[in-house]
Order: structure tokens, then sequence, then C-alpha cells
């Protein structure tokens, strides 16, 4: 014998519109939810209170995840309050470090659609395929096509938590109406065979598009969203090297458009090399950076450093001598003849070290940034080193998720007696040494690229300039205070991100309108009117 269903109204379907418990009886009648929800109505400070609760009682972090992800697919105005109310417990749930795992394991776990994917077989008809979603009203496209997701490699179509993370950082960090966001996953196929290879992948089975049809097909998206989403910000994000700065270069004179990977990473570094300033006194000239990584991350950071030197009085050469590269296959060198374009502008007239202890030694470094998506790099030896190089080292572990860091927070406080300024990618917890305790700060881009979007949509702005990037980490910078100084923190707590954003905002919307590239009027009092056209997660 069959049960009857009652069917579910399509009210409760709708992630953006459904209030579950918090619906009055006077919508239940209307709605015709009456009996489909149990009798009591709740707030959304006490569904809040719940999820929480039930959070608090899962232990392991891809387990959390999902009950976070399940939410979202129900209840977006929930999920965003309870995330912007507990930005620093969470932001490690959402994003990184556990996004990483969740790629991995993207397929296995697939429930419910989530954002767009895009295949070659659509060529012809991806602007239809981006009009279902949202029209003109879509700010923010976060695309990948998930060719090097964080350090993990080519993961194809399970990059696709990438994009979903990062445009849920956007909205609670960063106040952008989750209504306005969209996801995109352009399926290329995937050149890691385990994953081709997989019998619950749900991506093509097919090696990576390459060559003319690659360009093709990425052209036709970046006029189809030019098209179908006019004035919206387009972010890149993980693509591999070889695509990441040939797209960036072929599409920033076009539309509204950054690479997070080069540019967020690069002003989020130089943030945390101006603040370790701030703690060793001395000037960002003075120093001399070692990058163990000549990816997108190593060589946004290290432009960023250029520019900033050159601000300070050097030369583009002096500056450049300061930045030293070392790749997979040793030091960035004149002498070697593989050297992309972009690694040939970086490479140094010198003998190659012929490790990155002996790079140390001969190079002398007061910073250490990793870059490589190799955990544990940063051997006690290598930070021994580093704390015979200079006096208080600036030790930066960038690669994500935590099992590629270069070195825990422990390992460089310990190895170099506490001297270290130190910040990972990932969190760590406090370490205490000799009786000090330090609290690192995490060095992640979600300092940097939920301001900068807000401030570009805000602003209506017609491209992004360099100048923005500048001033995003100035800011940065400044929201870092002698407390967090003294705790040997060079970034401010997560739990005050949505502080973070408004005033990095601010700052990139002040040189849109300073450099003539804003849509609209400058406001008489551009911090409120930002903060007035943030996103709050509230039942209306």
């Amino acid at each position: 014998m069959q049960t009857a269903h009652a069917p579910i109204p399509a009210v409760l379907r709708v992630p953006l519109a459904n209030r579950g418990t918090a619906f009055t009886d006077r919508d239940r009648e209307h709605l015709g939810l009456a009996g489909l929800l149990p009798p009591r109505v709740e707030t959304l400070v006490e569904q809040a209170a719940r999820v929480m609760e039930n959070l608090r009682g899962i232990t392991a972090p891809i387990e959390r995840y999902l009950y976070l992800s399940a939410l979202q697919n129900e209840n977006e105005t929930l999920f965003y309050r309870v995330l912007l109310d507990n930005l620093q417990e969470l932001l490690p749930i959402v994003y990184t470090p556990t996004v990483g795992q969740a790629c991995q394991e993207w397929s296995l776990r697939y429930v419910r659609p989530r954002g767009l994917y895009l295949t070659p077989r659509d060529r012809g008809h991806i602007a239809r395929i981006l009009g279902h979603f949202g029209g003109s009203n879509i700010a923010m496209v976060v695309v990948t096509d998930g060719g090097r997701i964080l350090g993990l490699g080519d993961l194809g179509a399970n990059g696709m938590g990438i994009p979903i993370g990062k445009l849920t950082l956007y909205t609670a960090c960063a106040g952008i109406d989750p209504a306005r966001c969209l996801p995109i996953t352009l399926d290329v196929g995937t050149n890691t065979e385990s994953i081709r290879n997989d019998a619950f992948y749900l991506g093509r089975r097919e090696p990576r598009l390459t060559g003319p049809a690659y360009d093709e097909f990425l052209d036709e998206f970046v006029t189809a969203i030019q098209s179908v989403f006019p004035g919206a910000v387009l972010q890149f994000e993980d693509f591999n090297n070889e695509h990441a700065f040939h797209l960036l270069g072929r599409y920033s004179g076009r539309l509204c458009c950054f690479n997070d990977d080069v540019q967020g990473t690069g002003a989020m570094g130089l943030a945390g090399l101006n603040t370790a300033c701030r703690i060793t006194g001395g000037r960002l000239s003075d120093q001399r950076l070692l990058f163990a990584g000549a990816g997108q991350a190593a060589l946004g950071i290290g432009e960023m450093a250029v520019s900033a030197m050159r601000s300070e009085g050097l030369t583009e050469g002096e500056a450049r001598s300061r930045c030293l590269f070392m790749d997979s296959k040793g030091a960035i060198v004149t002498e070697r003849g593989d050297l992309s374009k972009h690694k040939r502008r970086v490479a140094h007239h010198m003998e190659a070290p012929s490790s990155l202890g002996d790079a140390i030694t001969a190079f002398k470094p007061s910073v250490l940034i990793g870059a490589s998506g190799q955990g544990g790099l940063f051997t006690s030896t290598i930070l021994k080193a580093m704390g015979e190089a200079a006096h208080r080292p600036v030790i930066l572990a960038l690669s994500n998720p935590t099992s590629k860091a270069e070195c825990t927070a422990e390992q460089a406080y310990a190895h170099t007696h506490g001297q270290a300024i130190f910040a990972s990618g990932s969190p760590f917890d406090p370490v205490t040494i000799a009786s000090r305790t330090f609290s690192p700060g995490q060095a992640n881009n979600s300092y940097i690229f939920p301001g900068v979007g807000l401030g570009l949509i805000y602003s209506g702005a017609k491209r992004v300039a360099r100048p923005m990037f500048i001033a995003a980490a100035q800011a940065l910078t400044r929201m870092v205070t002698e407390e967090d100084l003294r705790l040997g923190r060079v970034f401010p707590p997560q739990s005050k991100m949505r502080d973070v954003a408004a005033s990095v905002a601010e700052a990139v919307a002040g040189v849109a309108f300073d450099h003539g590239l804003a849509g609209i009027p400058r406001p008489v009092n551009l911090a409120e009117a930002l903060r007035g056209f943030m996103y709050q997660p509230e039942y209306h």
C-alpha cells in the first residue's frame, strides 16, 4: 500500500525564500504551509541557536561542512545569520582548510545542485544557459576550471567547492547579496587519471582541453558574461599557471575582472609584509624576500612587493634584486633556459643555489615565503637557518590546505627560539614558547577579495586597476591593532572580517572614483554608503 505525501510548497524549496519554523501563523495560512511545520513559531535567533547546538556536537570538520552546506541549500538566510555571528569559528569549516577535503570528495558527497557547470559541449549556447541564472541581477561571478585547486592540483569538476566557498565569503564577510552571486565551473576535463577513473566522478572523463579549442571556449564564456551579466565582476579562481596569467592579460582590459590567486594573494602578502615591518621597525625596501614557489601566489606577492619598494625610493632593478624565487627545478636565474615569460621577468643574474638551504646562506633573506604546495618543506634546518639570517625572520607558510603548509606555527616558533614573525594560509592554534604565547594570524585571501568585490560592485567599476590592490593592502595593514602585534599576529582575527571587508571596499571604491573608473557619482560619505549597501541576513 502506498502512502500519500503532500507536495512541498515551492517556498520551502527555495533557499532564499524559506524561513522554516520562522514562518508566522499568517504566513503559513497564506502560503499553504498549515500543518507542514511544527506549531511553534521561532525567531531567527532561536533557529540559529539550534543550528550551533547541533553543529558543536559534530566533531569531524568535513561533517560540519556538510551540515552547513545542507543548511545553505535549505534556508540561506539562516545559514548566513549563523555564519556571520560565528565567523572566527566557522570560516575554517566553510572555506580553508576544510573546503580542500570537500573538493576531493565532491562527486562522492554530491546531493543537490548549486552553481553552474559549463562544458565544451555547450559551445554556441553559453549565453542562453547563463540567462537561466538571474539575468542582469548577477553582480559577482567566481569561475574556475579546476586546474589548480588550492595545493591539491587538478581536480576537474570537483573544484566546484572553491567558487561556492569564495562566494559564501563574499556574502558573509562583505555583504554581497547571495541572490546576486553565481559560482561557475568550466569542466574542460582533468589530467588527473585517478579522478577520471573514479566510479563516482561527475565530471567529463576526458583529458583537459588545450590549445585553440580551450581559448575559443573561454572567449565565448567571457563574451557571454559581458552580454548576459553587464557590469558583473568576474573573478578567475584556481586556474593553473599556464592559463592564469594568460587569461588575466587577455581579459583585464575588456571587463571588470581579476585573478584572486595573483592579485588577491599579492595584496594579502603585501599587507602581511607591511605589518611585519611594524614589528621589526624596518622598511619593506630594507628586506630581502626568498620565495619557495614561483607560481601565481609567489609572483603576485613579489610584484606587489616590488611596487611598494619602488614607492619607498628603490629603482625597479634594486627592488627586484631583493626578491629571489625558487621553483621545483631550483632558483629562478637567467642561465636557465626553461623559464616562462613571467619567470624570466624575475630571474636573477647569479649562480644558482643548489637548494633552499643554500639559497638562505647565499641570499641572506629576512623573509621566507612558502607558496610551494609542499607540506613540511620548511624543515628544522631551514627554519634555524632563517633564525641565523635575520634577528626577527618573517616566515609565511601560505600553502593550503593544512597538509600542504610548509611548516606549522609551533615549528616556526620553536626552531627560531620564538623570534619568528609567522603567518600561514591555514589556521593554527596558539603556541607557547618560553612562557610567551603567540596567536598567529591566518594569511588568507579572505582578508582581501571580499572587500575588493564589494568596492567594485558598489562603485560600478568598469575595470580593475593595480592601485586598487595596493590600496586594499594598505587598508588591511591599518586594521591590525597593537594588541594583534603583541600576540605576534600580522593579520586581524577573523571575527573582524566584516570590518576588514568594509575598510578594503572603501579603499578600492575610492580608487575607482579617483581614477574615473566608477559608474556612479561618489557619495558624500563613502564608508556609510558601503555599510548601507551590505546585505544583512534577516527575514523581511
